[in-house]
């Protein structure tokens, strides 16, 4: 649900990359779709979808109930290929994620990337993106046994910078970030893209805001109610 203030003062924001801070998601999903019609597989858009937040691991079993693990390895094979074409030129931002980061860079609040990419492509990514400095840590699949929607990474990021979990606020746009950001016990802002919430995700009872621009806007009004010492 949305609520009109935020209930606490973060004293650090932690991140998720794809579809929340760059626009990689519909590369992703093109790339696939691309591979797999090379192979001869029409697929529907909503198997590309189911695969939004998930880890590897995740999008490999789902391809393997497709096509079949021998097919699976091709398609992804190739996705790949296409997809660093893309890495290299640079994914495009997020709107509003510019902004929020020198708001928060301004005010001296630490931020953390909590993403189920695994580290070197992530980092390639962020790095090509002109991201990488703008953080004080960066989490990713590769640092953690148990991916979203376990809170692993969330946990991670939160001791990596030295903040209690539950004065961290969390930005995430897909449902499986959202519920490991609450089994970390974070306050999860959802800034959705490609899925909508439905009633399940809405019953989780988080914040759901249409953009980066509007939980900066919650950020500004928080950090101005807050008494001066």
């Amino acid at each position: 649900m949305s609520r009109a203030a935020l209930p606490f003062t973060p004293m650090a924001v932690v991140f998720d990359m794809d579809g929340l801070m760059l626009d990689s998601e519909r590369a992703i999903i093109a790339c696939l779709a691309e591979a797999a019609r090379e192979r001869g597989h029409d697929l529907p858009e909503m198997l590309w979808l189911s695969m939004v937040g998930h880890s590897e691991a995740v999008c490999r079993h789902l391809l393997d109930e497709a096509v079949g693990e021998l097919e699976r390895a091709q398609v992804l094979q190739r996705s790949h290929a296409l997809y660093d074409a893309v890495v290299a030129a640079g994914v495009p931002h997020r709107p509003g994620i510019i902004e929020m980061l020198d708001f928060l860079q301004a005010r001296g609040i630490p931020r953390a990337v909590a993403t189920s990419t695994r580290r070197p492509l992530a980092l390639k990514k962020l790095e090509a993106a002109g991201l990488l400095p703008r953080f004080d840590a960066i989490c990713t699949s590769s640092d953690v046994e148990h991916p979203k929607p376990a809170p692993d990474i969330y946990l991670l990021a939160a001791a990596s910078l030295g903040v209690d979990p539950a004065q961290c606020l969390v930005l995430e746009d897909s449902p499986t970030g959202v519920r490991a950001a609450l089994a970390a016990g974070m306050h999860p802002i959802q800034i959705p893209d490609l899925l909508m919430p439905d009633d399940s995700v809405r019953a989780l009872g988080h914040m759901i805001l249409p953009s980066l621009d509007a939980a900066r806007g919650l950020l500004e009004r928080r950090l101005a109610a807050r008494p001066s010492t």
